[in-house]
């Protein structure tokens, strides 16, 4: 009887997407288990994606869409995904918002914005939906979601009464704010966010101090968004009768998900739950005998709610043997294997420069899950 394989990785960021990445397993896991049988389940965890995971495997459609990106001056031509017959829309900020948007040199968190989210989240309450899922991964903001408030409708006002610019280096001008310019479909529509981080919105642990350099702030300038987020939150809580600045997931995507939270009722999810539970993953694993999965790096972290994880305590629970691929391997891994995860192995070839690691993702990983067939 022929072997059935669940193939679930995610993307191998800036090598594969996770649908090239199931195919690579499958060309080499195929030179050994000739008859085998293979279902391929494309993963995402909320971050890169995820639209398109959830709307492959639910058939759906993408809906084109020109919205500002991080900075104001700049249009970008994206997509957001409707499913469940037009009831459920899913969106990725970091299409509207997203790092990639901008080169190193043009990275500044004073002034980049969420503004282009909040249009897309316009755009999907337009069509009707009853719920929208919204996808945090990836983000080169730091505003707590205020251009995103902006877009649908609040206003901010500093202590002259004049309206204040979006970006979180202005957030600090902000004294009063008037909800009343909602969207008032927002309130009828269920906002779920999927988030792979826990992190609050302001301290050591928050959104500036964690993820600011990477989005192009300075020493200095982390220490200044930090200080213009706490004081965007005070605000919320004094005008809104809304504490939820510590909040695990509030320092998501800049402060997005605190923002989100403020203005749009959201509700904060693991994101790689919320695409198990959509894509029905336990269904498809029950059916296996072996699955894979993978992403460009597994460490200690890999167990706070990254896709191989997740794929993993599915799997546990219904004894089913998981082996994961990564591009690298990192500390902590050890961990793991007391998660679900049978064995993980690093597909590189020897040393290299990063650059032709991410060219030769997909020819390392077809071999690396032949010699796993082989081993099997």
């Amino acid at each position: 009887m022929s072997k059935v394989f669940v193939l679930a990785p995610d993307s191998f960021k800036e090598s594969m997407s996770a649908e090239q990445a199931c195919l690579a397993m499958q060309r080499g896991i195929q030179k050994v288990f000739k008859d085998a049988q293979f279902i391929h389940v494309p993963m995402a965890d909320g971050g890169e994606g995820t639209v398109d995971t959830l709307v492959a495997a639910k058939h759906g459609h993408k809906i084109d869409i020109e919205v500002t990106g991080p900075v104001r001056t700049q249009k970008v031509q994206t997509y957001f995904g409707l499913m469940d017959d037009g009831r459920t829309a899913v969106i990725e900020m970091a299409k509207a918002n997203g790092i990639h948007l901008l080169e190193n040199s043009q990275r500044n968190p004073l002034f980049t914005s969420t503004f282009g989210t909040g249009e897309m989240i316009k755009a999907a309450l337009d069509y009707g939906v009853a719920k929208i899922i919204i996808g945090l991964g990836g983000s080169v903001t730091n505003d707590a979601g205020a251009g995103m408030a902006q877009a649908l409708g609040a206003k901010f006002y500093d202590a002259n009464g004049g309206e204040v610019a979006v970006g979180g280096g202005q957030l600090h001008h902000i004294k009063t704010m008037d909800t009343s310019g909602l969207d008032p479909q927002l309130k009828q529509t269920e906002i779920i966010i999927a988030s792979d981080v826990n992190n609050p919105l302001c301290g050591e642990n928050g959104a500036s101090y964690v993820f600011g350099p990477q989005k192009g702030a300075t020493i200095e300038m982390v220490l200044q968004l930090d200080q213009n987020l706490a004081h965007f939150a005070n605000v919320v809580e004094q005008q809104l009768g809304l504490n939820i600045q510590n909040v695990a997931g509030a320092g998501a995507a800049g402060g997005l998900g605190f923002g989100l939270m403020a203005f749009a009722g959201a509700k904060i999810r693991s994101g790689v739950e919320i695409v198990i539970e959509e894509i029905r993953l336990a269904e498809k694993i029950a059916q296996a005998d072996y699955v894979f999965t993978g992403e460009g790096g597994i460490d200690f972290q890999t167990k706070f709610g990254k896709t191989p994880f997740g794929v993993a305590q599915v799997a546990k629970r219904l004894n089913k043997p998981v082996i994961a691929c990564a591009g690298y391997i990192g500390e902590g891994v050890e961990e793991l294997y007391d998660e679900g995860f049978t064995a993980i192995f690093g597909i590189v070839d020897g040393a290299c420069d990063l650059q032709t690691v991410l060219k030769n993702g997909e020819r390392n990983l077809e071999r690396t899950c032949e010699n796993i067939a082989r081993l099997l």
